[in-house]
């Protein structure tokens, strides 16, 4: 199993273990980029109470990318938007690359469309009670 965190500017902390099994090209993804610091000192552009806080955007705008795409891991993924998960933003089934959300209550509608790919295991009080604009410190997966 992996494990990881993610360290906000503020302190916080939220703790996740995530799913290679089911989603091994998200989470081989998300850990690469986390590892070589290409999340430091980005944000959480978008925190709608409620629904989901998404960050990973270069840009800090929801519009950049790390420059290439992976393929949705929906099909015979089990795991469900319940609260706590992390999902992979996309513009698109097949589209996704480094913008990621956490679930704050259960999204239904999302399931087999957004990859989850894994779960918070401590803090998610930290990612529902976020503002827009939270910044990351680090993300690191071990």
């Amino acid at each position: 199993m992996k494990t990881g965190y993610i360290l906000l500017e503020d302190g916080n902390k939220i703790e996740f273990e995530l799913f290679p099994n089911e989603a091994p090209i998200t989470v081989n993804n998300f850990e690469k980029l986390a590892n070589e610091g290409f999340y430091d000192g980005l944000n959480f552009h978008r925190v709608i109470k409620g629904f989901v806080s998404q960050g990973g955007c270069p840009y800090g705008t929801g519009t950049g990318s790390a420059g290439y795409t992976i393929p949705c891991e929906t099909e015979g993924n089990p795991h469900k938007h319940t609260a706590g998960a992390i999902s992979m933003a996309h513009a698109g089934k097949d589209t996704g690359s480094c913008q990621f959300f956490i679930v704050h209550e259960p999204q239904p509608h999302l399931d087999g469309v957004h990859t989850v790919f894994g779960q918070v295991t401590k803090g998610l009080e930290h990612a529902t009670g976020m503002k827009q604009g939270a910044g990351i410190k680090e993300i690191r997966v071990q």
